[in-house]
């Protein structure tokens, strides 16, 4: 039987089954899905590919999931850094904002974000900014799988002037992206503190109708939530689940300040989590209690936090730090597994974003979305367990290959669909405005 590709590969870890490692075998793609996983001796007898890959050092894995970006903000990493978060973001990051932000920066920090994302592993990000259909242009352009966040404040800013003018401009891009194979959408009010209930119950009601998830920051701080109390008699919890966020649909984003009465309530909603470690620890926010939300049931996926706050949007990383902080903050070192680590990089961020009937494990069926990550460095030896070699030792820089829907969007470290030399000197420009 001819097929568009075959990747032949030393290991292939599916997620699902969860458990589950194949040696010496074949994923084998046709029209962008994947269509058969053997061995590898069974797929050079049974298939003639128009591709084929021999990965004889690597682990393939699925696609990793990055399920919270900011991806324009890449161009403004380092620019504020060792801050509190609102010092952050009121005295340095909103202030940039208003004065660079437009649809230039975005395209530039959108194609940067991308490229580091595709060099690292990463084949669909879930991304809350301002001119969020040049983030989809951008992802279409280079053929990565995105989650476009149609984002809501109630102030003005660059992108729209009030609460209802971002609904109305999130309404019509969803409804002029929503044929795009590799995008989907979601509603994206930023946070409860910058949001009031009005536009809130009116987003809630379109992606009722849309079938739409909404992603959203919350109980990212102690004072986030101690001043909702202060001025609304609840956190921000309460109110959101008063309003009727709270559904299968809707994804809280950091979650690090949760008391064992909040995670029972919040599992009960069937909402999701996305846990941001780094950007959490950088930002000295708090810790989620990865471990006892887990066990309560709730689906945690992973995320980076946009470039500025984090500083970089390496999902590898993510994950090795995701299990340590999870162990420590437990005080169990069964807590976080690698292979749970794993799965909330792939497939639990698939299911946040509704997309796990697509993506998220290398299952038949499913659209191939693949890393491959070449364990023969120096540093990944001795190799015993190459589950636990990628989370606990392997570095990004070992991520040579990476497909999207069977697209091959990095071949051997190179990008295929990006220009870095002409990227880096946009970046350089944006560099020099920014510094002046």
């Amino acid at each position: 039987m001819q097929v568009d590709l075959v990747i032949q590969a030393r290991w292939i870890i599916p997620v699902e089954p969860a458990g589950q490692i194949f040696e010496h075998s074949s994923l084998v793609v046709h029209d962008g899905r994947i269509i058969d996983l053997l061995p590898a001796a069974d797929a050079a007898a049974k298939y003639k590919p128009r591709q084929l890959e021999i990965l004889e050092r690597h682990a393939l894995i699925p696609g990793l999931v990055n399920c919270h970006t900011h991806a324009a903000m890449s161009l403004l990493r380092g620019i504020a850094d060792d801050l509190q978060l609102m010092d952050w973001l009121q005295n340095h990051i909103w202030p940039a904002e208003q004065k660079w932000v437009g649809e230039a920066f975005v395209r530039d920090g959108v194609d940067l974000a991308i490229a580091e994302m595709l060099r690292c592993g990463t084949t669909c990000f879930n991304d809350m900014y301002f001119f969020p259909e040049i983030a989809a242009q951008q992802a279409v352009q280079h053929g990565i799988r995105a989650n476009i966040g149609l984002i809501v404040f109630d102030f003005p800013t660059v992108w729209a002037e009030n609460a209802d003018a971002y609904l109305a401009k999130g309404l019509a891009l969803h409804e002029k992206l929503r044929h795009e194979s590799l995008l989907s959408l979601s509603f994206a009010p930023h946070a409860p503190y910058t949001v009031s209930d009005a536009p809130l119950r009116s987003l809630l009601t379109y992606a009722d109708e849309m079938n739409l998830t909404v992603h959203m920051h919350l109980h990212e701080t102690a004072h986030e939530v101690e001043e909702q109390r202060q001025k609304t008699g609840q956190t921000p919890l309460q109110r959101l689940r008063q309003l009727g966020l709270l559904t299968p649909a809707f994804i809280g984003v950091h979650m690090t300040q949760l008391a064992a009465a909040d995670i029972a309530a919040y599992a009960e909603t069937g909402a999701h989590i996305v846990h941001c470690p780094e950007s959490n620890l950088k930002l000295a926010s708090g810790f989620c209690p990865v471990a006892a939300c887990l066990a309560a049931g709730i689906n945690v996926a992973l995320g980076t936090d946009g470039a500025a706050s984090n500083n970089d949007l390496d999902m590898v990383s993510e994950m090795r730090t995701a299990a340590l902080l999870a162990k420590a903050v437990a005080g169990d070192a069964g807590a976080v597994s690698a292979a749970t680590a794993l799965r909330m990089a792939t497939l639990n961020g698939a299911k946040a974003l509704g997309l796990d009937a697509e993506i998220g494990s290398l299952t038949v069926g499913k659209q191939a979305d693949v890393a491959a990550i070449d364990l023969s460095e120096l540093e990944t030896q001795p190799l015993f367990n190459p589950l636990a070699q990628i989370v606990y030792a392997a570095d990004r820089r070992q991520v040579s290959d990476v497909w999207v829907a069977g697209r091959q969007l990095l071949k051997n470290r190179q990008l295929t669909t990006m220009n870095l030399a002409a990227l880096n000197e946009r970046v350089a420009v944006w560099q020099q405005r920014l510094h002046s």
